[in-house]
């Protein structure tokens, strides 16, 4: 029940240039294989937020950009009631190319590594 009362709104997002740069200048970051995980605590009792770079130079088809962007923002909106409040950007660091079929299975995957790096976020009460 909680999962569907979490939602993504507008205001769990980076919107500006000077907010990612913050964020990726804060210089902590959690590594995975194909994302890093970047992430800035803040000082506000706000909600988390999240901002993500998925370059087109690293994936081509605007398909496969935004079905990673889909995944990463599920996994945070899920995510989003344990985290303490901190602004994070997840950014895509390899090049991927995926075939028709195999689209499925990758996004697991990718969706498997995003999950990993959001649940190493520092929750609330811990």
């Amino acid at each position: 029940a909680s999962k569907l009362r979490a939602r993504f709104q507008k205001g769990s997002r980076l919107h500006q240039p000077r907010e990612f740069a913050a964020v990726l200048s804060a210089r902590k970051v959690l590594r995975g294989d194909s994302f890093d995980l970047h992430m800035l605590a803040t000082e506000n009792a706000g909600a988390p937020r999240l901002g993500l770079i998925v370059p087109k130079r690293l994936a081509r088809a605007a398909n496969l950009r935004n079905a990673i962007k889909r995944q990463a923002r599920e996994a945070f909106r899920l995510m989003i009631a344990r985290c303490l409040p901190c602004d994070v950007v997840l950014r895509l660091k390899r090049p991927v190319s995926v075939a028709g079929n195999e689209l499925r299975q990758q996004l697991r995957s990718w969706r498997g590594e995003i999950d990993r790096l959001l649940g190493r976020l520092p929750a609330r009460g811990a």
